[in-house]
């Protein structure tokens, strides 16, 4: 699997959590169809596309939807609650999708041979790092709500920050790091 294949995956979500947050709650369509975009143009690098993708791409589109049509109320609902929770809604996605077909396995097709796809390890691993990484994403989703609900009472930045954009950037980093040790590990 490559790491930077699976990370591109994510990009989506991670351009709609960021804009969502700090672009002014008008522009919350935009920036859900500028997220269901790069979900397309990620789409758009395998054949068939990936699982993820297109989850990202109608989960993104939908936002976008009710982005241009609500009223400001509800424009800064869905950027600040819509921004924090979607997190959640992928993570669980991909916990659930596990005992179907685990998101890294999509990914680990393009490098390992056909031969081993049925293997058990080779099923092993990739059960594994998505319960992981689906573990992360939700993690990072509460980590931001989190952020959404400290940032509601509160003029003080630092929590927002540290909740916002360090805490998520570790988990992550985390999950990679987990995900390449524990193949090397069954190697």
């Amino acid at each position: 699997m490559r790491p930077l294949t699976l990370i591109l995956a994510f990009a989506p979500l991670i351009v709609f959590s960021v804009l969502a947050r700090f672009l002014p709650y008008g522009l919350i369509g935009v920036v859900a169809l500028a997220a269901a975009v790069a979900a397309v143009l990620t789409t758009l690098t395998s054949r068939p596309p990936k699982f993820l993708s297109t989850c990202s791409l109608v989960l993104f589109a939908v936002i976008a939807i009710l982005g241009s049509g609500l009223g400001q109320g509800g424009k800064e609902w869905l950027a600040t609650w819509g921004g924090a929770g979607i997190g959640l809604a992928v993570g669980l996605v991909i916990l659930v999708l596990i005992p179907v077909v685990p998101v890294t396995e999509e990914f680990a097709r393009e490098t390992t041979p056909r031969a081993y796809w049925s293997s058990p390890t080779f099923r092993k691993i990739n059960r594994v790092t998505s319960a992981g990484w689906g573990v992360a994403i939700f993690m990072v989703g509460i980590s931001r709500v989190v952020a959404a609900a400290v940032d509601q009472g509160s003029s003080r930045r630092l929590p927002e920050l540290l909740l916002d954009l360090i805490v998520p950037t570790v988990i992550i980093v985390g999950a990679l790091e987990f995900s390449c040790s524990y193949y090397r590990s069954i190697q």
